[in-house]
Formats: structure tokens, sequence, C-alpha cells
């Protein structure tokens, strides 16, 4: 009877016992983030050759952080778009504008027409708690091949204005995950599968990926697009410093070379004249002959760092004038826009 009462005993515990939870796999926190991963499609008209006009395509990649259709991506992606579309998981395509946008961090907030019935966001996670050796992984669309899962780690961590002088207020982190072009403004996630960094770009000798990806903490992202709303101006430029500055005749020792300007947008508004003339210059293609900023709100280009000339363009208060001083045909020209 002992026995009896002692092998129930053990059967009872053995099933009252839980049975350890499974582990999630990449595979598990992929297939439940994945629909809120977009493919970007932005076009716009470049120069192609004197008198020429070629329309240019680019494909990137976003995620949807809000139910009222907020997407976050690269600004290199948009910045200069004239028409913007966001296709999701199931093949819908939503078109999209630019809202926010911060070239100096490489990130862009757009705002949807309309959200997909059903569609989820993506959970965003605090980057400041990210080591390095922890397992990541990136979704996105690279060369155009859409909701493609790349693994690594994070490889390390770098403060603004350490690796890309171009990209001053990017906080950075590297990863061994794979970033193709069609990546950048994807989400790189955590296992948890938690938002950690925005895509951006690759360092490469091959032209293809060499284990050295880089993504904007989600911190900096947030920070930039929806806590200070870094405007979005609609234009690229190129820094012109040295020889190169004197080369182009600039009265002063730095100044902004125009590139392009979306159409509509506020640089379009203000009256800036974009590039016309297709031109490779110390191995750098540019297009000149067109504006060359020499003072925003008064400040020459060069007496002020990137970081305060943005603060004093954010602060100017609605219904007052932004004021942009630019070199156009030889002269000095001052333009106006109210904010």
């Amino acid at each position: 009877m002992i026995r009896t009462w002692t092998s129930c005993l053990l059967s009872w515990l053995v099933l009252a016992t839980p049975l350890p939870a499974r582990a999630q796999t990449v595979g598990d926190v992929f297939w439940r983030v994945n629909p809120s991963v977009v493919i970007i499609r932005a076009g716009w008209n470049e120069p192609a050759s004197p008198g020429q006009v070629a329309k240019v395509s680019e494909i990137g990649s976003g995620f949807l952080i809000s139910a009222q259709g907020q997407v976050i991506t690269a600004a290199h992606v948009v910045q200069t778009a004239d028409s913007i579309t966001a296709e999701f998981l199931g093949g819908e395509q939503v078109v999209a504008r630019v809202i926010a946008s911060e070239p100096a961090a490489d990130v862009a907030l757009l705002q949807l027409e309309r959200v997909p019935a059903g569609q989820l966001a993506a959970a965003m996670g605090d980057s400041s708690k990210v080591r390095v050796g922890d397992p990541v992984f990136v979704v996105g669309a690279p060369y155009g091949i859409g909701h493609t899962l790349s693994v690594g780690h994070i490889s390390a961590r770098y403060r603004p204005n350490t690796i890309d002088s171009d990209m001053a207020l990017a906080e950075l982190l590297q990863t061994d995950a794979a970033i193709n072009p069609g990546n950048s403004g994807g989400p790189m996630f955590n296992m948890a599968g938690e938002v950690i960094g925005v895509a951006s770009h690759n360092i490469t000798q091959s032209g293809g990926f060499e284990g050295l990806g880089f993504v904007v903490t989600i911190n900096m992202a947030k920070r930039l697009l929806l806590e200070e709303r870094s405007p979005w101006s609609g234009v690229s430029g190129v820094l012109l410093t040295g020889n190169l500055a004197k080369a182009l005749n600039l009265p002063q020792a730095e100044g902004v070379l125009v590139q392009q300007v979306a159409g509509n947008s506020p640089a379009a508004q203000l009256g800036l004249r974009p590039g016309t003339i297709p031109a490779t210059v110390d191995g750098r293609k540019l297009l000149l002959g067109g504006d060359v900023v020499l003072a925003v709100l008064g400040v020459p280009i060069g007496q002020e760092s990137y970081e305060k000339r943005r603060e004093r363009v954010r602060q100017v208060p609605p219904g007052s004038p932004v004021t942009v001083t630019v070199l156009r045909d030889g002269q000095p020209v001052t333009l106006s826009r109210i904010r």
C-alpha cells in the first residue's frame, strides 16, 4: 500500500511540475514583427546630362510606429523625393509624405495617407541598454528583395560625430548583420522583438556587405523625429571647403552647394535652385549650376556648428520668416519664407 501511494505521489508531482517554456527562436520573433516592416519607394527627377532629365527611383525600408500611420525610415531615401509609397507585407501600397527629417543622423519620419486594416506597429526598445555582443537581426529590402532577414550581433557603439562627419548627430551601432542597399531605413530588432536601431549604411571596398554595417540608435531617432521634430527641408547639399570653395569662387571660406530640391518642399517654396550640370570633382559626383548657401538666418556657413544652426532654425516661431542667403550667378541673393 505504501508503494502504491508513493507511486501515485510521484506521478502527481511529475504532472504538476510545469514544463519549461520553449525559448523563442529568431524565426519566432521574425514572424511576429515582420508585418510592421514596409518597403519604401521614392522617386524624383535628376539632371542626367546638359538639357536632359532622368527619372530616379530609390528603394529603402521602414517600419510602422503608430496606428496613426507614422513610419520611420532613412533620410537619404526620401529627403528630396517628389513621390513616396510604403508597401506592406501583403502587397498593399500606401502614399506617404515626409513630416520630419534629419539628414545629419540619416533618419526621417513619414505620414501615411492611411493604415491598412489590422496592421500592427513595431514596438520600440531602449537602445541605451544594448551591449556589444548582443544578438540582433535586421529586416528590410536589400536590392529591393522585400522582408529579408539578416542575423548578427552588436559589434560596437559610437557617439555622434565620431565615425562620419556627414552624420554629426548620429549615435551609431555597428553590426555584422548584413546591411545592403535597400536595407536603409529598416529596423534592427533585439531578441525581444523591439526596434533598437534604424539601418543606415555600410562601409565597403567591394560594393557589397563586408561585415561593417551601421544603424542609428532608436533613442536618437525618437529624440530627433518625435521629441524635437527636426523640420524637413526637402533639400540636399554638399559642404564646400578649402580648394573646392576657392574653385567655385565662394566669397567666404565655406558654403553649401545645393544638389536637389524636392517639389513643393519648404526649400522649393523658399526658392532654392538645384544643380543642373552633372560633373565629377576630385572623384566626387556633383551637380553644379545651382545655388550655394552662404548664410542661414544671417549667420554665415562655417561660423557655427550644424547643431547650433539646426536649433536656431527649429526655434523660429510659426509665422516668422526664415532667411537664407545664396550665391546665384555670382551675386549674393537673400531668399525668405514664412515658416
